[in-house]
């Protein structure tokens, strides 16, 4: 199966829109959160989004909450909104989460999770899954400068545990469109370009 995967969005119709185009050439559409910024245009970038030709998988960023994103999918047929649960699409198993792990600086505007809050979202997680988080695992594609890391602990532990065939993230900039492996897993930090990815189910 082909997957275009994306992240932070941040309204911009265009990218949007161009994401609805390639989703013809794909299976799924996988959207690692922030398709709004500071909590804002959310509902007319799920409304472009939504008209995607393929089922899609989305978690929300920091720049939504995962209520926020349900409710502006919610008339969008295709769409899996995931935070602490999962689903399976044309016989592939994704689990997701979203928001900012760890807590980030940004304050009341921002969707953020403490480690010790994302453990037990995480925890059910299918090993060989999907995962679809919206930050990515410590130590990999989540460096803003040299030798500053912002991932999640909680994340790298999940895939080191649970070996996901495939982990999508997003949330740090400079870190888009590359790629890290944990063990066997590819990790991908998306960006809003989108990367087409095959897998197997």
């Amino acid at each position: 199966m082909r997957l275009l995967l994306c992240s932070d969005i941040h309204c911009d119709a265009a990218a949007a829109r161009d994401l609805v185009r390639r989703s013809s050439e794909v299976d799924v559409l996988v959207c690692a959160g922030d398709l709004a910024v500071m909590r804002r245009g959310l509902e007319r970038t799920a409304e472009i989004l939504a008209e995607a030709s393929c089922p899609a998988v989305l978690v929300a960023g920091n720049g939504e909450s995962a209520d926020e994103l349900a409710a502006a999918c919610g008339g969008w047929e295709g769409a899996h909104v995931l935070h602490g649960s999962g689903c399976e699409v044309g016989g592939l198993s994704f689990w997701g989460l979203g928001g900012a792990i760890p807590v980030t600086p940004f304050g009341a505007w921002s969707f953020d999770l403490s480690e010790e809050e994302a453990r037990p979202l995480l925890a059910g997680c299918p090993s060989g899954s999907i995962l679809v988080t919206h930050s990515p695992p410590l130590g990999h594609v989540d460096t803003v400068d040299v030798g500053v890391h912002l991932g999640s602990r909680a994340v790298l532990e999940t895939i080191e545990r649970r070996r996901p065939s495939l982990a999508v993230c997003g949330h740090i900039h400079a870190c888009w469109e590359q790629e890290s492996r944990v063990g066997g897993t590819r990790v991908v930090n998306a960006g809003p370009r989108g990367i087409v990815v095959d897998v197997t189910t």
